[in-house]
């Protein structure tokens, strides 16, 4: 089978998704469609967003869909007329079994976590929040359960100890999209060898469900290792996040960054010289923040916002 016997639709949306259908264009793949979210307004002037996915199709004169019903007549029959044999979905939303049996080769997935491990929507979050010393990025044929379908190719990719969420998510863009190639090629030359995830002996699964607002608030009687590692697991984005109080006026305050401390302080407890540091009291020890941003301020480093604001007599609540 030639590249030109391939008639590939892809789907996806965020940035994570771009370097995949980038590198299949750039190899001479045929990508007769391109489905992506619809378009939003965002931001304060509620101006339409398109998704980096559909701004780069359009670069390329790609044929895009954006079905806000997956199972409306109007796209599946939309889908079909593209005669595509091969569908790849990177980042994009769960599909119904009408759309994953169309294509005659099968539709595959690329997920950001070495299954079976970290099924779900936040798999390179709970990585980092769980402290993990490895990530990796999987290809996989859907069916009908939410990434449990039959492995195709895995790769693996160390964590450090400092690495975020976004740090992580960046690598795992660059390794998924070579993923893809290869996973493509497979198919075209007829090479693959599926493993069954069921068939791989792992003691504990672990989740990897979306993550909420509730989720990323800090609980300070936890260990320093644990808040941490929830800080970079959600840096830069949904953002760990504390509220500190006084005289009753309560202010958020999101930590984007910090770093482990040998100061020993009561869970909770701000500690500051408001110019140069600041403390934040564990379990077991303190964390001093580097990047924060409080309500109605932009990001910064702890220095320069000691510069306009200062802490005492505020408390974590």
């Amino acid at each position: 089978m030639t590249n030109n016997s391939l008639r590939i639709v892809f789907m996806g949306t965020p940035d994570f998704a771009v370097p995949s259908l980038q590198i299949l264009i750039e190899n001479n793949y045929e990508v007769v469609g391109v489905i992506t979210a619809p378009d939003k307004p965002a931001g304060r002037g509620h101006k339409i967003q398109l998704s980096p996915v559909k701004k780069y199709a359009l670069e390329k004169g790609l044929t895009i869909l954006q079905p806000t019903n997956l199972k409306s007549e109007e796209f599946i029959s939309e889908l079909k007329a593209l005669n595509a044999n091969l569908q790849i979905v990177v980042a994009f939303r769960m599909l119904p079994e009408v759309i994953w049996k169309m294509p005659a080769l099968g539709t595959f997935n690329l997920h950001g976590s070495l299954l079976p491990q970290y099924r779900g929507a936040a798999p390179i979050n709970w990585a980092v929040i769980n402290g993990d010393a490895e990530s990796g990025v999987t290809t996989f044929f859907i069916n009908e359960n939410i990434d449990t379908g039959k492995i195709i190719l895995q790769e693996k990719i160390k964590i450090s100890p400092s690495t975020t969420a976004g740090e992580l998510h960046d690598q795992l863009m660059e390794l998924g999209k070579k993923l893809v190639l290869d996973t493509v090629y497979r198919i075209q030359t007829n090479n693959l060898s599926l493993l069954n995830q069921k068939d791989l002996l792992i003691k504990e699964l672990k989740p990897a469900p979306k993550i909420f607002k509730q989720d990323c608030k800090i609980d300070w009687t936890k260990n320093k290792e644990a808040i941490y590692n929830l800080i970079r697991g959600l840096s830069p984005y949904p953002t760990a996040w504390t509220t500190i109080a006084k005289d009753g006026e309560e202010i958020l305050m999101k930590i984007f960054s910090a770093e482990i401390s040998d100061k020993h302080l009561a869970p909770g407890t701000l500690e500051s010289d408001n110019k140069t540091h600041l403390y934040i009291g564990c379990n077991n020890g303190a964390l001093k923040i580097i990047h924060l941003q409080l309500a109605g301020k932009n990001r910064m480093n702890t220095e320069d916002l000691l510069k306009g604001f200062s802490t005492t007599g505020y408390h974590i609540v």
